[in-house]
This record gives structure tokens, sequence and C-alpha cells, in this order.
């Protein structure tokens, strides 16, 4: 921007008057400013945080000075927030940490030499009639526009990332569209064994518990009753990977679970269900096998031998697609660091 260059724009964008570094962003709505800078300026002392920037609130403006990259990230980062406030959203902690991850990675990607960097955030989204859900990190986005591409799509990374949540959401925006006509969701019993025959009740209520997250899942992102009456029609069905062989998965989106605790057999069981017109999801943390020691890990394998193969994608979550609490972040980073010595240690040691 220009020295004393002022951008006006209509009253559904903010006014930014500019001077190099240093530039305020006026928001019309006055309440959307508010919501928008969060109860006692938090989400601007957040921005001042992360992207070490100096943010300070006018009334229903905002005096942002510092590095000229970071004060344009903070500006595109404001800007989405308070569009998604106009079209009736909230924002919270999440959605500034999210659109702050999502303003630097647009900076960090190369671009074209012709090009110019886009002004606005755009973030990859999936939508069911209860929810929706908008990507947080840039692996998220890239995760969301790959399920909307490919036949198969690989998640893999550590726990808290939205790897199974945001395949069950696209799921039932698949279902809700009519795209698929039913959905499958699966996940491998590992602690059961013969000690399944040994928990009381019926079949759907020894297997239920390894199943649970993608109820809870499936109930975040569809009304309760509706769920029930699916699974009841057996529209939406959960059942352990045992149950797919011999099966072929035409019409639906099939989701595989914790797939780093099957076997190679299974596996190669599972993906080769794939019918014509399903989408297949397999997720799981290659960190987190709970297979006996020396049982290769299905999900390692097929990582290896289906990288590159067209209509497969393969997405990788880090820590830093952690989107619970900060705190899980940094516990995944302290355990992969450990591990990383340990193996190091064994290596050198044989």
């Amino acid at each position: 921007m220009n020295g004393q260059e002022l951008v006006s724009s209509s009253p559904r964008h903010p006014r930014i008057a500019s001077d190099a570094n240093h530039f305020i962003l006026t928001f019309e709505n006055n309440r959307f400013a508010s919501e928008l800078f969060g109860q006692f300026d938090q989400n601007l002392k957040l921005l001042e945080e992360r992207l070490h920037i100096d943010a300070r609130a006018r009334g229903n403006s905002v005096v942002i000075s510092g590095d000229i990259v970071a004060t344009n990230q903070a500006r595109r980062t404001l800007d989405y927030l308070y569009e998604k406030l106009q079209k009736g959203g909230s924002v919270e902690r999440s959605d500034v940490e999210g659109a702050i991850r999502m303003a630097v990675a647009a900076d960090d990607q190369l671009s074209l030499p012709t090009m110019e960097k886009k002004a606005k955030l755009t973030m990859a989204q999936v939508s069911t009639r209860k929810k929706t859900i908008i990507a947080r990190t840039p692996t998220q986005d890239a995760y969301l526009r790959a399920l909307e591409r490919a036949e198969l799509v690989f998640g893999c990374g550590p726990a808290g990332t939205g790897k199974t949540y945001l395949a069950v959401a696209h799921a039932a925006q698949l279902l809700e569209r009519g795209v698929v006509e039913k959905i499958i969701l699966s996940r491998p019993a590992v602690e059961a064994g013969e000690r399944l025959g040994f928990l009381p009740g019926d079949m759907k209520e020894k297997v239920d518990p390894y199943l649970r997250p993608l109820y809870d899942a499936l109930y975040d992102m569809m009304p309760a009753d509706k769920v029930d009456r699916a699974i009841t029609a057996g529209v939406i069905e959960i059942a352990p990977l045992a149950f797919m062989r011999g099966r072929t998965l035409a019409n639906a989106a099939v989701i595989l679970d914790e797939a780093q605790n099957t076997t190679s057999m299974q596996m190669k069981m599972f993906l080769t269900r794939l019918g014509e017109n399903s989408r297949m999801i397999v997720t799981g943390d290659p960190s987190q096998i709970d297979l006996p020691r020396g049982v290769k890990s299905g999900l390692v394998e097929a990582l290896q031998l289906l990288n590159g193969v067209e209509g497969i994608s393969i997405v990788r979550f880090k820590d830093t697609d952690v989107v619970r609490h900060p705190l899980v972040g940094r516990i995944v980073r302290a355990y992969d660091s450990t591990y990383a010595t340990d193996t190091e240690e064994d290596s050198r040691q044989s």
C-alpha cells in the first residue's frame, strides 16, 4: 500500500487508511466490530501474539502496525472474520486461530511471478443441514478439497487434527445431496479378538464402544432423530471391519477409521470393497499402532504402495494442524520427538 492511501469500499467491507506498515481498519457495523475484536479485545490480543504485531481497538476501528507482511496477514484475517459475521456466523478463538493459519499459509505458498497473491482468504468448507464446518488449517483445506476430487482419500496424522470429523461431515453432505445412497462407517476392533464374546449384550452392543467416536461425529452433523432413523433403515451402517469381507460397497460413502490398526490383509480386503459410484476415506495415525509386535500396519503399507496412484489422494496432517486445545499440539510434538530419538538409538544399536 502507498503512504496515506485511503481505500474506500462498500459498507460490507472495512475501510483501510494506510501508511506503510501502519494502517487503520474501520468496520461499518459496530456490533460486528465488537464481536470481531472479542471480549476485552481478546481476538486482537491473539493476533498480536501469533503475528508479532500491534493491534489496538478504537471504537469500531483497529490500528495495526508492525512488519508489512504480518500486518497484511492481520488485515486478511480480520476481513475474513468480519465477512463471516456478516453472513450470520460467529467468531470463536478457534476461528481466529484458523484464519491466522490460513493467512500465513497464503504468504508461504509460492506463486508465479506474474500472479498477485490473493487479497482475501478462501477456505474449503463442508455443509450439512445442521452444521457448516470450515477448514482451520492449510492441511484441512487440502483434505476437504481432496475429498471433493478423489474417489479414495487417505487422511493420516496425529489426534486432534479433524481427520475423522471432516470425513464424517463430508459423507453426511454427500448423503444429503443424494450423491450416495448410504454411509458405511467402520473401525477395526483391535482390543476385541476372542474377548468380544465375553462382553455382555448382542453384537451391536459388543462393538458400539469401539465405534463411539463415529456416532459422536454423526450426531454432530445431522439431527439425532434423522441419524437414528437412518441407522434403523440401514442408510447409515456402522460396523467393525470384519463385517466388510465379501461385500461390494456401491453407491456409498465408506469411512475406515483408526486404520493404523489394520493388518496388511485387512487393508487390502477393505480397499478392494470399493464399488461403483462410491467414495472411500481411510483415516489413521501411524504413530499410534496397537497391533501386536511384529505385525505390520496395513495403513503404513498402503501409504507406501499407493503413493502416486491415479485417483488416490494422500493428505498428511502434522502436529501444527491440531485444532483441539493448544496443549494437545505440544503433547504430540513431545511424544514424536521422544519416539524419533528412541528410533535413532535403536537403529544405531542394530
